[in-house]
């Protein structure tokens, strides 16, 4: 895939930085203390890549609009409530980063995750200056829906076909096909290998990292 693309967006947890678990801790929490029943942990898996409401809201289809602001906010409390750092990031994510943007890549991110919480992770791993542009959920529409990704593309000046979509969920993968660009999947974090197929990526990586080899192939 050597010159194939000029933009690589990157979704954050669960494809950049191994999130997955904790997230779901704080989805069952905030279950737990907004007095609603615990989702299993693939449930929780499920709709992570979506903005938070939203995802609360599938998690919990049942409350009213008042319950819902609670579990979001009891969400965000949570999770904020653990510093993550360089070392959360997946084995050679970073030094994987650097190089593609030392060899001329626009790199972005495409995330469901607020803009508060993507700028405190971006500081903490020091990965801020890598990309060109980041879109989060509470600024655009939610994944599936293909406006951030689309916004990322006219920023960056790139074509759809030179522009790539890398993913752990079903989420990022139906976007990119909703926006009509490639992508390349990873099978380390919210959904194995079996769903990610059904999205027709053009790879699905084990560790994110492998990227590297693949684009320099």
């Amino acid at each position: 895939m050597k010159n194939k693309f000029d933009l690589i967006i990157f979704d954050w947890d669960g494809t950049l930085i191994d999130s997955i678990d904790w997230i779901v801790h704080c989805l069952q929490t905030a279950g737990q203390q907004c007095g609603c029943a615990i989702p299993e942990a693939q449930a929780a898996k499920d709709v992570i890549g979506l903005s938070i409401r939203n995802a609360c809201a599938k998690l919990f289809p049942v409350v009213d609009q008042e319950t819902l602001t609670q579990l979001t906010a009891c969400y965000q409390q949570t999770y904020l409530s653990r510093h993550l750092g360089r070392k959360d990031l997946f084995p050679g994510v970073y030094d994987m980063l650097v190089e593609l943007k030392q060899a001329g890549y626009q790199l972005a991110v495409a995330t469901g995750k607020t803009r508060a919480g993507l700028q405190e992770a971006l500081q903490a791993t020091d990965t801020e200056d890598l990309f060109c542009i980041t879109r989060c959920s509470d600024e655009t529409a939610s994944k599936p829906d293909p406006l951030m990704l689309h916004q990322i593309i006219r920023y960056a000046n790139a074509a759809n076909d030179r522009s790539l979509m890398v993913g752990d969920s079903a989420h990022d993968l139906q976007m990119a096909m909703n926006a009509q660009i490639s992508s390349i999947a990873v099978s380390c974090g919210a959904h194995p290998e079996d769903i990610l197929q059904q999205y027709s990526p053009l790879l699905c990586l084990q560790q994110p990292a492998e990227l590297l080899n693949i684009i320099r192939g």
